[in-house]
This record gives C-alpha cells, sequence and structure tokens, in this order.
C-alpha cells in the first residue's frame, strides 16, 4: 500500500513539472510572434483615413520587448512584457522631439490593438496594427 501511494505521489510530481514545463516553453514561444515589422492603423474606426505608424520589434524575452516604436530611430525604452490569463501583454515607453509616448497593446489573432497616449501632446489614440515582415 505505501509503494502505491509512493508512486501515485511520485507521478503526480512527474506530471505537474512537465506540464509546467510546457506552459514556460509555449509563452515563450507565443513572444516571439511579436517580433517583425508591425503596421500601425492609427484611426481604426475611419477606413477613409491612411493614418499610420509602424513599430519594429527586434527582440524579445520572457519579460521585455526591444525595438522602435512610431517611427524609424524612436527607440522603446522600459518594453514589458506579461502573459498572464494566457494573453500577450505589452506596455512600453517612446518619445520624439513632441514628447513622451506611452503605449500598451495586447495580441489577439495575429494583431496588435493598443493605445497610445501622447503625453505631452495631450491626447490617447486607439490603434490595430498586423504585421507586414
Amino acid at each position: 500500500m505505501k509503494q502505491t501511494t509512493s508512486l501515485k505521489q511520485f507521478s503526480f510530481i512527474i506530471l505537474f513539472l512537465f506540464s509546467f514545463s510546457n506552459i514556460a516553453q509555449e509563452n515563450d514561444k507565443d513572444i516571439q510572434l511579436l517580433i517583425g515589422e508591425w503596421q500601425l492603423d492609427m484611426s481604426p474606426q475611419d477606413k477613409t483615413d491612411t493614418n499610420y505608424a509602424m513599430m519594429r520589434i527586434n527582440k524579445v524575452n520572457s519579460n521585455s520587448v526591444h525595438g522602435t516604436f512610431y517611427r524609424e530611430g524612436v527607440k522603446i525604452k522600459e518594453g514589458k512584457i506579461n502573459t498572464q490569463s494566457d494573453v500577450i501583454y505589452v506596455a512600453l515607453i517612446s518619445g520624439d522631439n513632441s514628447g513622451t509616448y506611452n503605449t500598451s497593446f495586447y495580441y489577439k489573432d495575429g494583431k496588435l490593438y493598443g493605445s497610445t497616449h501622447a503625453v505631452d501632446r495631450g491626447f490617447l489614440a486607439v490603434w490595430i496594427a498586423e504585421k507586414i515582415k
């Protein structure tokens, strides 16, 4: 009886560790989907407007993102990733001569859904991005 209980406990521990390692690997794999060039539709509610920006994500790891946001040369600062609830969330800071931008977005079905608060310019932009490269 003692051996059966020990075997069940051991099996449970192995199953738990195997499941946990698979979840961690899936999250690492999923965040790699962020790498690439994204075209941001800055006015998704108006299909006649062609107001676009760009984001290039060069590198990600378990909790950070690196690249450029809005246009070439505007570096992502403090880019952070969170994969709670099986959703990839990202928040970042960027800025150029016009001021600081606080941006957050999430990944769903191949698109990014986000918002950017232009602190010094006094507006909040809601956008949707599609990967172009």
